[in-house]
This record gives structure tokens, sequence and C-alpha cells, in this order.
């Protein structure tokens, strides 16, 4: 949903700052290889408890996600490589948050938010997974809609509830945020799965002759 609504926004905004970095001779790869190693970084401002500038510095290095896919677009080298390097330090990037509120909680001995952290740790991978496998099984059931729990709406929820509570809200925000990611990724999946299941069950008619 967010990618939907903002993306398109979002990417014409960063096309200035892709055009200038594309001018220093810095590539689409550098911007995704450094903004997950940010990520990583303002990651661990969760960790020890830092939610508000954890929040905001993993938002902010988050935008190289856009901005690489900008500049491999504007510099016309977009290729499976660059989407197979985006796609995977994606996944290193989302680990990273997820595990520092594992950590958190812990710290905080927060059982519930404990259990919630480690859930949704195990459970974000399950989104891509799908997806990579729904392609591999059928090309026409991939291309489905993302459902509910693109990775957007997963890591703006969770880091929407991150902030709030940083800021002052109370603890069960970021375990509601926590128990919606779940029940979103629980139907994302299913949504793909029954797509697989349609394609797959389809009549295949004979080519005429």
């Amino acid at each position: 949903m967010l990618e939907h609504h903002v993306g398109p926004a979002l990417r014409q905004g960063l096309q200035p700052l892709a055009l200038r970095l594309l001018s220093w001779r810095i590539s689409a790869d550098m911007v995704t290889i450094a903004g997950t190693v940010a990520v990583v970084c303002a990651a661990t401002l969760i960790a020890c408890g830092q939610l508000t500038a954890g929040a905001i510095s993993v938002a902010v290095f988050a935008l190289a996600d856009v901005l690489d896919g900008t500049m491999a677009r504007l510099s016309g080298r977009a290729a499976p490589w660059g989407a197979f390097l985006d796609s995977t330090l994606d996944r290193v990037a989302d680990a990273a948050v997820f595990a520092a509120l594992v950590v958190w909680f812990h710290t905080e001995s927060d059982e519930r938010g404990f259990g919630l952290a480690v859930a949704a740790l195990a459970a974000i991978g399950l989104v891509p997974y799908a997806r990579a496998r729904a392609y591999g099984t059928s090309p026409m059931a991939a291309s489905a809609p993302d459902g509910i729990a693109a990775r957007a709406d997963r890591l703006g929820l969770t880091l929407a509830a991150v902030l709030a509570v940083g800021l002052g809200a109370p603890v069960w925000v970021l375990h509601l945020a926590l128990v919606i990611l779940l029940l979103g990724i629980a139907a994302t999946v299913g949504q793909r799965v029954l797509a697989v299941r349609r394609q797959l069950s389809a009549p295949v008619h004979p080519a005429r002759r």
C-alpha cells in the first residue's frame, strides 16, 4: 500500500539526488550496499534502547532502497544482478531491525514483546520467499499484487510503532503493531499460495493447429 501510494512521488523527489550521485560515478550497487550497512548500524540504536533515534535513522537510510532503483533506471543499467543484490540485502536490513527489537525486548524483560519480535523475525522472510517460489512455479501467479504486507508496509508499520514508543507511547502500541504485522504476513502469504494454487489448477487448453 505504501509503495503504491507513496512510491512514485518518492522516486520522483529523489531523482535530482540520483542524478547527482551518478554524475559522481557512484553506482546503484554502491548505494544498495551502503544503505544496508547504514540500516544495520542504525538498528543497533534500537537494540540499545535509543528508539526514537533508531527509528528515524533506519527510516532515512531505508530510502536507499528507493534511491538505488531510481539510479539504475536513470542510468539505463537496471539488470537482474541489481535486483538480486537489492532483494538479498533487503533481507539483511529487515533482519537487523527485528533482531534489534528482540534484543531490546529481552533487555526490558518484556516476555510478550520478546515472543512477538522473535515471531516477526522468523516470519518476515516468508513474503519474499513465497513470491520467489511462486515465480519459480508459476510466473503468472508471481505477478499478482504484493498483498497487504509488502516490505514498505512491514517496515513502515514497525518503525512508526517504535518511534511512538520512543516518544512516550505505551509499549503495547509496539506489541499491537507486531501482531498486525504477523497477521498481515499470514494474509499475504496465504494470498500468494491461493494465487499459485489457482494458476496451477487452471485447465490447460491445447494449442490449436
